[in-house]
């Protein structure tokens, strides 16, 4: 079905005519090719990669956009007449229309990922681009092709793509509401222990694309204890944003609960701390007009000695700036121990703030997989 003649020139009115046909078709495919609807259901749907869907959505609504562009050309390096700038269209519209409607795609545009950026050729599907799995973008070049054939309607093919990214979405929130309901039904019996926490915060950790975790992990700690320890966690920033954009110290602060002065800033690292870590940190603190008591490294690596000694001899020359190297589970079991009655506190708190996170910080795989995790370690407690 073609809307040739009642399309709307302005891309956002575009991307809400087509998220709003998406909604109304349910569960029928907005288009009768059944080889075509399997093949946006698989890029829709694919959780390795969330890069091609987005190049799908671009590439699509520029087509719509201007019909007299070549679908296949999404670089302005080309110098072609019909050519588009597919990263113009990724962020300027598409990227904050998914973020408006909550759909389940990658938080930064596909244009530079390694198969997409620098790039100035023809999207043909002979081309061999360098993502992974490499069957996907060559499905997602085999349907750009088709709609520069005029084999199908790049309206409807835009329809299709939201009415899988919807579904699926709705998939992916049932998951980890089932697993919620599960936890909160389960007779967990006598509260896990402290180490058994610690445990179970290890095997997260120990999940693939865990690097925002550390920080949640200290958050939730601060948040548990906030009345004991009289401090307050800063509000976190965004995982992607850069200290020097949020003017943030670290990637968490903390206050004296009565105070905006942050009297505690932590650094997390998923590798070793370096002296040029620590150099930086100085620098960072020398620059800001915030002063810090304490500049904490929190590391799911082991600490070199050396480095330990040398962050020591910081305090002088920082003017009595605390520098110190923690490892992240040695922090945990610490603070579990010290505050052994708020253990299931800091649980709480942190499946609440991980449950928060965006997509772009933490993976929909990893937040099901603590969830799955919890479920275990309670049922056999």
């Amino acid at each position: 079905m073609s809307h040739s003649k009642n399309r709307k020139r302005d891309p956002l009115k575009i991307l809400e005519a087509a998220y709003e046909r998406a909604k109304a078709c349910g569960n029928s495919p907005a288009i009768k090719n059944a080889d075509i609807s399997n093949a946006v259901k698989l890029i829709s749907t694919n959780a390795q990669n969330r890069a091609c869907i987005r190049l799908l959505l671009s590439c699509l609504l520029a087509k719509v956009h201007k019909p007299s562009i070549d679908i296949r050309k999404p670089y302005t390096e080309i110098k072609d007449k019909d050519v588009f700038s597919g990263r113009f269209y990724d962020e300027k519209y598409v990227e904050g229309f998914i973020i408006k409607h909550g759909l389940p795609c990658n938080p930064t545009t596909a244009f530079l990922t390694p198969a997409l950026r620098n790039r100035n050729i023809i999207l043909t599907p002979d081309l061999e681009l360098e993502g992974r799995p490499k069957a996907l973008y060559k499905i997602t070049l085999n349907l750009l092709n088709e709609v520069h054939n005029k084999k199908i309607d790049a309206e409807d093919l835009l329809t299709e793509a939201f009415r899988n990214l919807i579904k699926f979405g709705k998939q992916r929130k049932g998951g980890l509401e089932s697993l919620l309901e599960e936890l909160e039904s389960q007779s967990t019996g006598m509260p896990l222990s402290s180490e058994r926490i610690i445990t179970l915060i290890q095997q997260h950790l120990q999940c693939p694309r865990s690097s925002r975790l550390p920080v949640l992990v200290i958050a939730a700690a601060y948040t548990a204890a906030e009345k004991y320890l009289q401090e307050k966690l800063v509000p976190l920033k965004a995982h992607t944003s850069a200290d020097s954009q949020t003017g943030a110290l670290g990637d968490l602060e903390i206050t004296l609960i009565d105070d905006k002065d942050v009297v505690t800033s932590y650094e997390m690292k998923m590798k070793k701390v370096t002296e040029t870590d620590i150099d930086r940190a100085i620098s960072k603190i020398s620059k800001s007009d915030t002063r810090v008591d304490n500049y904490i490294f929190i590391t799911t690596e082991t600490i070199d000695y050396d480095i330990s000694e040398y962050a020591k001899t910081m305090y002088e020359k920082s003017g009595g700036i605390e520098i110190v190297i923690l490892d992240c589970i040695g922090f945990l079991r610490h603070f579990l121990h010290l505050f052994h009655r708020l253990r299931m506190n800091f649980l709480d708190a942190y499946q609440e703030l991980l449950l928060k996170e965006p997509e772009s910080s933490v993976k929909h795989e990893l937040k099901e997989a603590f969830l799955a995790l919890r479920k275990a370690a309670e049922s056999n407690s």
